[in-house]
């Protein structure tokens, strides 16, 4: 039995741990959901075109994967915890500055830094929760990443809409005199404080403890977590699978024979594949898109608010299957399902017909389009959405962890920018129809992705992972 794994597990701790670090991914849902209800104030107070609105609302994608590097390379050398408060005062400052902004440019930099938090904790949040959680449990606790991302992005559709219904519309007045839009940033500076002060109770990981040579630290973490005799044989084993010439660098990352190891590539598959099936279209433009089709404002919001809550029940369904069934079957189940209901839904768009400068569907296959993206949402979040993080918190060694998740964490910011930026251009210019075709055709190389080059890592302990 592993050490990990033996003695008496402290279950309360480990929960308590878990709760605090998923709030960076609540964080995360959040601030990325929160520009989908402001999209028209942003259009009327700073007079957007589509193109200039694509860029503002994509602003924070730069940032994330800038934070999302900085964070994999911060977090070793001064710890998984220490990033994580530094992204929670950044999430404080930018929702500040997000609201105020005067400016297209200013709310453009505002977000920016918004984004190097939202990076920061979307790759340390499921580091840290792997990196204390026994083998058994760790693919459902890291998991619950996802679902308090989702339930980061139902948060600020719920307060999008709320907002809006109070004062009118996005554009409307609201307390203090000012526009909803403003007050649908500001409302993040709340959940990002309890983020911060929850930072203080939990401890550092003691994988990184001990590869900073914290020896005695990372054994009172321990033995908090899994009882004194499993702590001295886990410090043993941390210590085996560390270098002892060198502290974790970005040298780790390559083969003896140049360029990146295998593992590397796959990690940075996983990421950017996740981003290319267009999921951040329907959480970024969701308002935008359904309008396009036909739907309200008031509508299209409570659409939203339902893609959130299908997102949340399929996340714990992913829970419930993850450590059971493992993390290839359910990455293989999400790409074929979402290749489907996606080459349904570009079937849908191809229906329409421009009338008035919107997009109009025959009676009927608006419905279709509507259960198809829903369904859609359910698979995304039953497999790639929880399951692409679990991997990257746990697949590589000790000793290029944080580099590793650097560089994942990075390229699956990129991806996300690149497909958020462009979709307003594609929409118009392409059409719906074949945006969500390119989407199908990811999604399609998703699975022989997954099906060739992705490793099962169910119950493999992180000592045990290689490169």
């Amino acid at each position: 039995m592993a050490a990990e794994d033996s003695g008496r597990t402290n279950l309360g701790l480990i929960a308590m741990i878990v709760a605090v670090a998923t709030i960076g991914g609540f964080m995360f849902g959040y601030d990325s959901g929160a520009i989908n209800g402001t999209q028209e104030g942003l259009r009327h107070a700073f007079h957007l075109s589509d193109g200039q609105l694509g860029l503002t609302v994509s602003a924070l994608l730069p940032g994330c994967a800038l934070g999302a590097f900085l964070a994999g390379r911060l977090a070793d050398i001064l710890g998984r915890r220490q990033v994580m408060m530094l992204a929670a005062i950044l999430f404080i400052v930018s929702a500040g500055f997000s609201g105020a902004a005067p400016s297209a440019l200013l709310l453009a930099l505002a977000r920016f830094f918004a984004g190097a938090a939202v990076g920061a904790a979307s790759v340390l949040s499921p580091a840290y929760i792997s990196e204390v959680t026994p083998a058994a449990l760790r693919g459902r606790l890291s998991s619950a990443q996802q679902v308090m991302i989702i339930t980061g992005l139902t948060a600020a559709f719920l307060a999008n809409y709320y907002l809006a219904q109070m004062a009118g519309s996005s554009l409307g007045a609201s307390w203090g005199g000012y526009p909803a839009w403003r007050w649908m940033f500001w409302v993040q500076a709340g959940p990002a404080v309890l983020f911060l002060l929850a930072l203080l109770g939990i401890p550092e990981s003691p994988r990184f403890l001990v590869a900073r040579g914290r020896h005695v630290e990372a054994e009172q973490v321990l033995s908090r977590l899994f009882g004194g005799p499993a702590a001295v044989a886990k410090v043993a084993e941390i210590r085996a699978s560390l270098a002892v010439d060198h502290s974790p660098s970005l040298a780790d990352l390559r083969k003896a024979g140049g360029g990146w190891r295998t593992i590397v590539w796959v990690g940075i598959g996983l990421a950017v594949f996740q981003q290319l099936v267009g999921i951040n279209v329907v959480f970024y433009y969701g308002a935008v898109l359904w309008q396009a089709v036909g739907f309200s404002e008031a509508d299209a919001l409570k659409i939203n608010v339902l893609n959130g809550a299908l997102s949340m029940v399929s996340c714990l369904a992913a829970i419930s299957l993850i450590d059971r069934i493992g993390r290839k079957p359910l990455l293989l189940i999400g790409s074929a399902g979402m290749a489907a209901t996606l080459g349904l839904l570009a079937w849908c768009f191809a229906q329409g017909a421009f009338a008035g400068g919107h997009l109009v569907l025959p009676p009927g296959v608006g419905t279709t389009a509507l259960f198809a993206a829903n369904i859609y949402v359910v698979f995304f979040n039953l497999s790639w959405g929880p399951v692409m993080w679990v991997m990257l918190g746990e697949m590589f060694p000790n000793q290029m962890r944080g580099s590793a998740l650097a560089v994942a964490g990075a390229a699956q910011w990129i991806a996300n920018f690149a497909v958020s930026s462009s979709f307003p251009w594609l929409s118009k210019n392409v059409g719906l129809a074949l945006t969500y075709g390119g989407y199908t055709l990811f999604a399609a190389i998703s699975f022989l992705f997954v099906w060739r080059m992705v490793n099962e890592t169910k119950g493999v302990e992180l000592e045990d992972m290689t490169g």
